[in-house]
Parts: C-alpha cells; sequence; structure tokens
C-alpha cells in the first residue's frame, strides 16, 4: 500500500454488499488481503444485511466509511439505504453496474440505474464500475451446467462480447475504496478482445478436451428453455432483456477501464480458459 492507500484503510470499516457474490467476496478477500477492515455483508454473511428489510441496514451501516455497492433488481430501497449511509457517515461508494446500462429497458438493470443515480446524488465520493459479462459465468452459475453438457445456447447472434474477469472487477472495486483519484469516475470495464459467444463456447471446448456446442435461439425459445428448467418468470424475462441489450451492441465495444483504474491491461479470456481447464471445472 500506499501511504495515501494507508490513511484510506483506516477510521471506518468497508461495508461489501453482496458479500457472497461473484464480485462481493472477490472484493472482500482482496480487502483482507491488503489489511483494510471489511464488513461483510448479505443475508447469510457475518454481517446480516437485506435490502428488503431495513431494519437490518443500520447495524450494517454502524461505523462504516465506504461502501462496495451491489443493488437488488428492485429499486425501491435504493435511495433510501443511499441516504441513510450518507446520514451514519459514509463517504464512499464504488457501485456495481454494467457496461451499456444507460440503455437498458424496464426489464433488466433497474436497479443498477437507480444505484448509479443515488450515489451520484448522495453529496458523497462516488466511483461507477460498469463491467461486460464475467469469465467466471461461465464456471460459477449462469452457463456452468450449459457448457458441462456440451450445448450453450443463447439468443445472441454473433455479436461479440469482450468478457471480463471477475477478479478485474474486484480490484478496480478495491482501488476505488480505498485510493484517491477514482473519485467521480466511470470506469466500463472490459476484456482486451471481443469474441462471439459462439467462440467462447468452442476455446473451453478445446482447452477442457470434449465438445462445447453453441447453439442459437430466439429469445422466445430461450425464455421458454429458462421457465422448463426451472427459473422463475421473472428472472427469465431479464436474461432475455439482458441479452435484447447485447445484441444491440451496447457492451459489445472493447474498452479501457481497467488500464485507467489499475495501470495495467485487462486479463485475456484465452488465458484465463487455458488455467481454468486444468481445475477441472468442465470435466
Amino acid at each position: 500500500m500506499t501511504n495515501d492507500e494507508s490513511t484510506l484503510s483506516t477510521g471506518g470499516d468497508i461495508l461489501v454488499l453482496a458479500a457472497t457474490g461473484k464480485t462481493g467476496r472477490r472484493v472482500v478477500r482482496r480487502l483482507r488481503e491488503a489489511g483494510a477492515p471489511v464488513r461483510a455483508a448479505s443475508r447469510s454473511s457475518e454481517v446480516a444485511f437485506d435490502w428488503t428489510d431495513p431494519g437490518t441496514w443500520g447495524a450494517a451501516l454502524d461505523g462504516v466509511r465506504a461502501v462496495y455497492l451491489v443493488a437488488p433488481e428492485d429499486p425501491a430501497p435504493i435511495g433510501d439505504f443511499v441516504a441513510q449511509a450518507v446520514k451514519a457517515g459514509v463517504g464512499r461508494f464504488a457501485v456495481l453496474s454494467g457496461h451499456g446500462i444507460e440503455h437498458t429497458g424496464p426489464d433488466f438493470g433497474q436497479g443498477m440505474v437507480a444505484a448509479e443515480e443515488a450515489a451520484q446524488a448522495s453529496g458523497a465520493a462516488w466511483t461507477i464500475i460498469r463491467p461486460n459479462n464475467f469469465f467466471q459465468n461461465f464456471t460459477e452459475d449462469l452457463w456452468l451446467e450449459p457448457v458441462r453438457s456440451g450445448r450453450l445456447a443463447l439468443p445472441i447472434g454473433a455479436v461479440p462480447e469482450p468478457f471480463v474477469d471477475a477478479e478485474d472487477v474486484a480490484a478496480v472495486a478495491v482501488a476505488a475504496l480505498t485510493e484517491d483519484g477514482h473519485d467521480g469516475q466511470v470506469y466500463e470495464l472490459s476484456g482486451p478482445r471481443a469474441i462471439t459467444f459462439a467462440e467462447a463456447a468452442r476455446a473451453i471446448g478445446e482447452a477442457a478436451g470434449r465438445e462445447v456446442r453453441f447453439e442459437e435461439l430466439t429469445p422466445e425459445q430461450y425464455h421458454d428453455e429458462l421457465v422448463g428448467q426451472g427459473f422463475p418468470e421473472e428472472l427469465a424475462t431479464a436474461l432475455n432483456a439482458m441479452f435484447a441489450l447485447h445484441r444491440d451492441g451496447h457492451s459489445a465495444d472493447v474498452v479501457d477501464g481497467v488500464q485507467r483504474a489499475l495501470g495495467r491491461p485487462a486479463t485475456d479470456f484465452h488465458e484465463w480458459v487455458l488455467r481454468t481447464a486444468e481445475t477441472g471445472v468442465w470435466a
């Protein structure tokens, strides 16, 4: 740590919301490795936090100086939470959002939009983090089982996606929470190159030594498959809306947020795939 970073690591805890989530747990780990005081919060973490229960907010915010803000899909509670956080003494927010979120519609991302707006209007320092789809969507949840089954079926076509490493996202969040120079920044985060989902499936299959076939679906087919697999109707609608955003090309460009925030290139997808295949996760 630099002297500035050490100074910013004192004087209160850093509250990490969604602390068991894909980026949240990585942010917690990195902050703890850096010696920063961390308060890991979620419905199942050491600090209880529930967006639908404002009674959990006060204890989570007590003594906190900065917040990693991962919003719920429902935008309704976000403004009240941010106002309560500032009143409790929070002076900095790092907000997880999404690349292209300014083009979203009513069925996807409204929580992220509300979180951006609330932080920017709060009077506290803020940094907005807008990543592309994570590499880890292929290993931790969304597309893991389809890859293992050998069939990745999505409504995306040949529109490229510059996937980003969740570790890079967490590193940017930690920088925003602990260093000077990031206030008022909107960091759009992607990997160093854009590839199609079909190319991603092929790269994973080659590295894993097995076939992973990409199949194009219509939005209607995708919705029906998700519901048939037991996904809630509202999640199926939200995922379809997310892919509509991608199909329109709003997140297709390679962007330089990782380089701007960290002073180094973003992690390459193909290098990550080769390393990850060695763990046997796709076996």
